[in-house]
């Protein structure tokens, strides 16, 4: 008995792992607002749905990383939804406060920017399989405010 629900579980595996999921990227990350608290950057995710309804995208999480610390994160809630067989462009709003930029004064140089890794992971809701998490992680290098963008 045992060795026919191994071999059910091992067939259901199978099938749950061959189900298309979404893919995501992200394709950039810009300056986005300046205030005299943080500093707010947007980054830009595509994730592809390969399935003919729309998909309910149940949070999105981040977190930006700097010189091997976490400068920044957060959660977004219910964010909206993936459109039916296209590509979603989705807005993640990254707030980091001047006083954590400031302590990353080495890092910044004389470039006037901060090296980074920033970690986004998109849960889904796919019908049957239940919430699946894609996980989504990209390297680069963040301009900092300059005076004239704050003033």
């Amino acid at each position: 008995m045992s060795e026919l629900l191994d071999k059910a579980k091992n067939f259901l595996a199978e099938k749950v792992a061959a189900v298309p999921k979404p893919e995501a990227s992200v394709t950039h990350v810009d300056l986005k607002h300046v205030t005299r608290e943080c500093v707010e950057y947007n980054a830009k995710v595509s994730v592809k749905n390969p399935y003919s309804h729309s998909l309910p995208i149940c949070e999105i999480s981040y977190s930006l990383k700097s010189a091997g610390r976490e400068i920044a994160s957060g959660k977004i809630p219910d964010p909206g939804s993936l459109k039916a067989s296209d590509t979603t462009m989705l807005d993640v709003p990254v707030k980091t406060p001047y006083s954590i930029l400031v302590s990353l004064a080495r890092d910044i140089g004389a470039d006037w920017d901060i090296d980074y890794q920033l970690d986004i992971g998109l849960t889904i809701d796919l019908p049957i399989v239940g919430d699946i998490t894609i996980p989504v992680s990209t390297k680069g290098e963040i301009k900092l405010p300059t005076l004239s963008d704050v003033f």
